[in-house]
């Protein structure tokens, strides 16, 4: 058995209700993409807008850049990259996504979504419709006040990737990374210290601005060093103060 897989099927298994039909009220994740303190008939009518597909496969688009802008995203369970593209047709990754993280915001300035957004693995979305969710805001104040939140949260995490791509080595975007991954494992009361990547090498590079090549070396370093195991794509953080120092608080994603 694919122990990743394993790992992978728990996750799924404790965020998502057996016997019951999924819902808001019963989504152990809610907590990071609802307002605290919404009211029970609150969640009930939020519930009523929301929509659930089928799960996406692998490398599969929920939308791609320049698509009409109709929904946000809460991501229920799997991984998501986005991307945009750059003038010579590469790719430009530009963010990833893990469950209980909202997705879709960059399409509300110009009613066009800014990235294109795919499964990194088996993934499950609860899709939001805009004008919907915008009826609701006006019903329910703490709702507005937390999508206003939650995009000023996109606006701080753009704003410090450029301040990580502009100035930092090699070592201290790679740690920034593991240290962001390992606080929104932590939001999702999963291990900050034992977890799997989903996402490739290249990937990472790509987002990081930096060769795969780098990526890899400045992976061994830290697994010589004593701050990180790797296997395969499963990675414990064995000294995560020393990582933090590396990456420097200011500088998390």
């Amino acid at each position: 058995m694919d122990m990743s897989l394993g790992r992978q099927n728990v996750e799924l298994q404790s965020y998502c209700p057996h016997n019951k039909a999924i819902s808001c009220g019963n989504c152990r994740l809610s907590s990071l993409c609802l307002p605290i303190a919404l009211e029970d008939d609150d969640i009930l009518k939020l519930d009523e807008i929301v929509q659930r597909s089928r799960p996406m496969q692998k490398g599969e688009h929920l939308y791609r850049e320049g698509d009409d802008f109709t929904s946000v995203y809460a991501v229920r369970s799997g991984a998501i990259k986005a991307y945009r593209l750059t003038g010579d047709g590469q790719e430009q990754v530009t963010g990833f996504y893990f469950p209980g993280e909202i997705i879709g915001m960059d399409g509300i300035s110009k009613n066009k979504y800014a990235n294109s957004v795919k499964a990194l693995e088996t993934s499950a979305m609860c899709e939001i419709p805009f004008h919907r969710l915008e009826e609701l805001s006006s019903e329910i104040p703490s709702m507005q006040r937390h999508f206003f939140q939650l995009m000023s949260q996109e606006i701080t995490t753009e704003q410090k990737l450029i301040t990580l791509l502009s100035k930092n080595s090699a070592e201290e975007r790679v740690a920034a990374l593991l240290i962001s991954i390992s606080a929104r494992n932590a939001r999702r009361k999963l291990s900050r210290t034992s977890f799997r990547l989903p996402m490739s090498r290249t990937d990472i590079g790509n987002f990081l601005g930096l060769t795969v090549e780098t990526v890899s070396r400045v992976v061994s370093r830290f697994n010589k060093q004593g701050h990180i195991t790797v296997e395969s794509k499963e990675i414990t953080l064995l000294d995560l103060d020393r990582l933090k120092e590396i990456a420097d608080a200011k500088t998390e994603l």
